[in-house]
């Protein structure tokens, strides 16, 4: 018996879908959104219904009808902090995600876009290794706020796929390396692993300024410069969707941005400098995590693609450990693939039963239910 599997990655302003049959593509498609159309909507939960009509189109295109479907996986967004693999979508989920309780975020769509394909098909909807899994050690969570914890948000989904392949082209498991990688993308986010178990990440909010993302900056400097100047979500959007390169040159699109250093633009050379220096700063501030015990150094991401760029980060970590330049991103495969196994019952699901005050989630494995 085969399997039809429908993986959901959205974007700040595309929509990334594959169809699988087992673990083989039928199909993938990046579906890009004007980003006009998407301004129109008044937060990133809104847009699920806009965003699902393109998917069901390109469904159709390749006869596929949701009835067709043996399940849908859709990226973790913004979850409660929870274990890495597979949950399935419930009202708990949804309610934590809806009201945007972790942040906004465009991953964030994946399991309620998920969930309206998988009701209409009538199977299964999940996610699976979310932004928010893994959870910090104690003394990586503490913060100089007692009020205040830190939690892991990454690009876990791609990451974990990317050191997996990465330590079998070398010949060992992912289980027997000390791995820091940077997924360089819209956002960028770096984690460090030894011997498999996340150690510590540094996210969009409190690292390297990206494409569309202000990272981090002084405490005191933001306060001053926005605390009472600025309504709460028009500060968000300056963070997260309006910062970085955006806020800098009015765009996104980095292809053209790059083209534009390399043609002598002082002002984009000097900013995509910038950034590469603030991620390899943040590379050696991982290494710490593992006591300088890194057997490898991973960048990867769209924007890895970038290769004189990339090489530009690799020059300043490489007396870390060895660096790998491993461009694109896994994630339709991997979350297809984790799909796959949790329905044929080679991997264990977890369901979200409810959500501590500090933002951990509660969860139960289950078996018969999927």
């Amino acid at each position: 018996m085969s399997y039809l599997i429908l993986a959901i990655n959205p974007g700040s302003t595309s929509t990334k879908i594959g169809l699988f049959r087992d673990y083989e593509p039928v199909f993938m498609k990046n579906i890009e959104h004007d980003r006009a159309e998407l301004e129109k909507f008044p937060d990133l939960p809104s847009q699920k219904g806009f965003r699902l009509g393109f998917v069901m189109d390109a469904l159709a295109e390749h006869g596929i009808k949701a009835a067709d479907l043996s399940g849908v996986v859709g990226r973790g967004g913004l979850m409660p902090v929870l274990e890495t693999g597979g949950y399935v979508v419930n009202d708990v989920m949804k309610a934590w995600i809806s009201a945007e309780k972790g942040g906004s975020h465009a991953s964030n769509l994946g399991s309620l876009m998920a969930d309206l394909v998988a009701n209409e098909a009538g199977c299964s909807a999940f996610i699976y290794d979310s932004v928010a899994a893994g959870r910090l050690p104690e003394i990586a969570a503490i913060t100089g706020f007692p009020e205040i914890r830190r939690k892991s948000l990454s690009h876990v989904l791609n990451s974990r796929a990317q050191s997996i392949i990465y330590a079998e082209k070398i010949g060992k498991s992912f289980e027997e390396l000390n791995i820091i990688i940077a997924h360089l993308g819209g956002g960028i986010s770096l984690s460090v692993y030894e011997k498999g178990i996340l150690k510590d990440s540094v996210g969009d909010d409190n690292g390297p300024f990206s494409p569309e993302r202000a990272g981090a900056a002084p405490l005191m400097d933001f306060l001053n410069t926005f605390f009472d100047k600025l309504p709460k979500q028009d500060i968000k959007k300056k963070i997260r969707g309006g910062g970085g390169l955006m806020a800098h040159l009015g765009t996104t699109d980095f292809r053209q941005i790059e083209a534009d250093a390399e043609g002598g633009c002082e002002k984009t050379a000097n900013l995509m400098s910038a950034m590469a220096y603030n991620i390899a700063k943040s590379i050696g501030s991982l290494a710490t995590a593992v006591s300088g015990r890194v057997d490898a150094i991973i960048i990867t991401g769209g924007l890895a693609n970038a290769r004189s760029w990339a090489a530009e980060i690799a020059a300043r970590v490489e007396f870390i450990a060895p660096v790998e330049i491993m461009p694109g991103e896994y994630e339709l495969e991997a979350l297809a693939a984790g799909c796959l196994r949790i329905i044929k019952g080679e991997e264990q699901v977890r369901l979200l039963t409810g959500i501590t005050d500090d933002g951990f989630g509660i969860s139960e494995i289950i078996a018969d239910e999927v």
